[in-house]
């Protein structure tokens, strides 16, 4: 065999020519809208930036769009003894954007054909009063069961001379069910109108471990979090497991800031249990928005608002988070309403010192699989309550959204 025979400086601009060619296919390599992304970012820093500092506890952001991460990054600490600094994997309380996994955890179990969306509560648990049998999954789902609010019954049997709860003694799933079971009734009459339910989810927790055979927290993770490799996203159950690279909740106190990490309420799962870093919630959002979990069909259910009986709209009630009467749009565990024109699904959460919002515009996958190129997602966590993470998250959205 015979080699051709190059010169020196020929097999040096056979190099240099090699190397452009590589490096122009590296570079054109990035997603569309490679060099708009870079002029966000430091838009984006300027939002974040001057909230915390090294002796603050803080928060952690992340920007998906177009199917990629174009922002993630923490600020400030994930709690003041240790100074250790929040970043992508840091774990938050998500408090009630649990309820998105929920949501998904019974609509796994519809998907197995061991539970359908019309099946009543009572089916469920045989032993529930009379009242369960006109709530049904669906109901739960939409938020429009009328099952009274938990912690008002808490109140109700601490002034009755009944069992008191403390965050040394939480009340746990279990205990909002038998608080339920001593009703007698619903606030209103289920599907005829919409308020927002804490215990509704609570019990939907319970009705994934009553229908699976499994806990609630062990379901999420085998059929959710393990899939989707959230390596460290879990249900926290204090004594049963431990939080990694956990942020502790923090308020202010003064001039200065106060541990303020759990409540009586803070040992529920269904409505507000889970911990997850932005890391995770990348992967997560990467399979809501390529339908990992779901087909896009099932999916469809989650993403329908809630209609009530005899057509009337669904809107907030008085003494609710919103202004009374002021419409709302809620699926399966996420808010439906759109914001500038855009079409989004979001949720917040308010606990004891987290604040954390989650929100996805555009977020529906093609029918090849491929994400929206346009679809963008925005996480914002907080382990203190004096930040709004829902304004915040708007602040970047408009950036994105603002005409030129």
């Amino acid at each position: 065999m015979r080699f051709a025979r190059f010169s020196s400086v020929t097999v040096l601009l056979l190099l240099v020519c090699f190397a452009v060619v590589l490096c122009v296919h590296v570079r054109g390599a990035s997603l569309p809208g490679g060099a708009a992304e870079d002029q966000m970012i430091p838009k984006i820093e300027a939002i974040f930036a001057p909230l915390s500092d090294a002796r603050s506890p803080g928060v952690a952001v992340l920007v998906r769009h177009g199917g990629r991460i174009v922002f993630e990054h923490g600020y400030g600490v994930r709690e003041l003894n240790s100074s250790g600094a929040i970043d992508r994997e840091t774990n938050f309380r998500l408090a009630s954007c649990t309820k998105q996994f929920t949501a998904m955890a019974i609509m796994l179990l519809v998907h197995d054909r061991k539970l359908n969306y019309e099946q009543s509560l009572a089916e469920v648990f045989p032993e529930f009063p009379a009242y369960g049998t006109t709530i049904t999954i669906n109901s739960l789902l939409h938020h429009t069961s009328g099952l009274p609010d938990y912690e008002t019954l808490m109140d109700q049997e601490e002034k009755s001379g009944g069992r008191k709860w403390t965050e040394e003694n939480q009340i746990h799933d279990a205990d909002v069910l038998a608080l339920l079971e001593k009703e007698h009734a619903t606030q209103f009459a289920p599907g005829t109108k919409w308020a927002y339910s804490n215990s509704g989810y609570v019990v939907l927790g319970l009705v994934v471990a009553k229908v699976s055979g499994k806990s609630f927290g062990d379901f999420l993770h085998e059929r959710i979090f393990a899939p989707l490799k959230m390596d460290q996203t879990i249900a926290y159950e204090r004594g049963k497991n431990e939080v990694a690279n956990r942020a502790f909740g923090h308020s202010r106190d003064g001039a200065a800031w106060k541990q303020t990490d759990q409540s009586s309420t803070s040992a529920t799962l269904g409505d507000g249990g889970v911990y997850s870093s932005l890391s995770d919630l990348a992967k997560w959002d990467e399979a809501l928005a390529k339908n990992t979990l779901l087909s896009e069909v099932e999916m469809r259910a989650a993403l329908t608002p809630a209609a009530l009986v005899g057509g009337s709209k669904p809107v907030w009630p008085a003494g609710q988070e919103r202004t009374a009467g002021s419409p709302v749009a809620y699926g399966f565990g996420w808010f439906l309403d759109p914001y500038r024109g855009h079409s989004r699904m979001w949720h917040y959460g308010e606990t004891t010192g987290f604040h954390t919002y989650i929100e996805r515009f555009g977020a529906s996958a093609s029918e090849t699989g491929r994400p929206d190129q346009s679809a963008m997602s925005i996480v914002v966590l907080c382990n203190r309550t004096d930040l709004d993470p829902e304004a915040l998250a708007a602040k970047v959205a408009d950036l994105y959204f603002a005409k030129p």
